[in-house]
């Protein structure tokens, strides 16, 4: 959307020119909302679909903005359409940004400072909104579609948009300089594990393998950090999910979007507002284990259900998946036991680390590198206790040799020569692959 402003000048007038214009331009918008709502007949607007209530909207909008000829231009005047009727349908000043395909992150930092990250690069964007009551109204539109809410007593919220995107917000007091919203874009189409071997974030050899682990039904864990691609490799990984298998997805916020056709779902719900009707991931845990699912994936794992879903792992549903917020895949089991010990049992360590080793069979590390390039940098098998320990090798990885001139990551994936012990069961599930897939060397090559 642009903005009205020139390349400036030299004077020290320049800016205070620009931001009068634009003031202008602001309180013409918010009059003429105000205008539009207040001349609408609620009567024949429940007779019209969504399509004939836009085109009401905007010949309505295009009246109101003629009579005020005198004070905008012709561009400014259809501008003023479109932002009229973004505020009315939509997410008012992020319609726009919502609809850039390019866009795979938006951050508002206070009414007047929004950020964007496009291409892996965080860059700001000249978008504005009226001001802290006007931002605040846009955050209770997302939440209140899917009943959460957000004010004073509960002022942080997890929510999503009819796209799966989902949403954070934290508003005052909490937030000191204005509400603060943060959305993580999903495309229109999931990604595909095609689509990620073309952008180079797996091999086909790393494919290979972990599909056929996913149709052995062996567990997996993807772990990283935020950004990282977890969920997306997740989304890719379901294609390998037999069709005729139930799988229950928990998550805190929607966003898995699995594909397949026999998927249950289930969200997560916060406390009412008398601190009552909460429904945590653990408990949805517990009830997955008596819709009899196949599989039961976790969007992820940051609590104490982290032991009820092991203890799924270990009693019947087998080739379950979750993700964790971990910077390596040793790190990942290091979370698990911390998050185990939260159920509230005092399991002396040694049990935890037993139920982590008999219930997982692989961990996955993706990470996002310099300049927003996701990667999938490790694969690791876990094998087994050894004393108090648990055992564990890597198959799969990525070595960083440097960055070009443009700052893009170079560097290459390799196979570390150690056949994994999960052959066998590969093999008797009729997935087996040749041990020459393992072989060390370099991937591509």
């Amino acid at each position: 959307m642009s903005r009205m402003q020139g390349n400036g000048s030299a004077s020290g007038n320049a800016p205070r020119a620009v931001m009068t214009s634009e003031e202008k331009f602001l309180r013409v918008k918010r009059e003429l909302h105000e205008q539009l709502i207040a001349g609408m007949d609620l009567a024949v607007i429940g007779t019209m679909n969504e399509e004939e209530l836009r085109m009401e909207v905007r010949r309505a909008a295009e009246e109101l903005t003629r009579l005020s000829s005198d004070l905008l231009n012709l561009s400014e005047r259809e501008r003023l359409v479109n932002e009229v009727i973004d505020e009315t349908f939509g997410l008012g000043p992020l319609e726009p940004l919502l609809r850039d395909p390019t866009i795979t992150d938006i951050m508002v930092n206070g009414p007047k400072v929004v950020y964007i990250e496009r291409r892996g690069r965080l860059e700001p964007v000249d978008i504005a909104f009226h001001d802290d009551r006007h931002l605040l109204q846009i955050i209770q539109r997302i939440v209140g579609r899917i009943g959460r809410r957000v004010d004073e007593t509960s002022p942080m919220v997890d929510a999503r948009l009819p796209d799966g995107s989902r949403v954070n917000a934290i508003i005052p007091p909490l937030a000191l300089d204005g509400a603060l919203l943060s959305i993580r874009r999903f495309g229109a189409r999931p990604l595909l594990v095609s689509d990620l071997m073309a952008y180079k974030a797996i091999t086909p050899e790393m494919v290979e393998f972990i599909s056929a682990c996913v149709k052995s039904r062996v567990n997996i864990i993807i772990s990283g950090g935020t950004g990282s691609g977890k969920t997306t490799l997740m989304n890719a990984l379901s294609a390998f999910i037999p069709r005729d298998e139930r799988v229950a997805t928990i998550e805190d916020a929607a966003e898995l979007r699995l594909q397949q056709r026999h998927v249950v779902r289930m969200e997560t719900r916060p406390p009412n507002i008398e601190g009552t009707g909460e429904v945590t991931a653990r408990d949805l845990v517990r009830n997955a284990l008596r819709m009899r699912p196949d599989r039961i994936i976790v969007g992820e794992c940051r609590g104490p259900e982290a032991l009820d879903m092991l203890q799924a792992m270990n009693t019947g549903h087998e080739g379950s998946m979750t993700t964790i917020h971990a910077n390596d895949t040793r790190d990942s089991l290091s979370r698990l036991e911390m998050m185990a010990g939260m159920a509230g049992f005092d399991l002396p360590i040694w049990i935890i680390r037993r139920q982590i080793a008999s219930a997982i069979q692989i961990v996955i590390q993706v990470a996002r590198l310099l300049g927003g390039i996701r990667k999938v940098v490790k694969v690791s098998e876990i094998i087994g206790m050894e004393g108090e320990v648990i055992s564990m090798h890597d198959l799969f990885g990525f070595k960083q040799t440097g960055v070009d001139a443009r700052q893009v990551p170079q560097g290459y994936f390799f196979a570390t020569g150690i056949r994994p012990q999960c052959m066998d069961r590969l093999e008797t599930s009729g997935n087996g692959l040749p041990t020459t897939l393992f072989e060390r060397r370099i991937l591509g090559s």
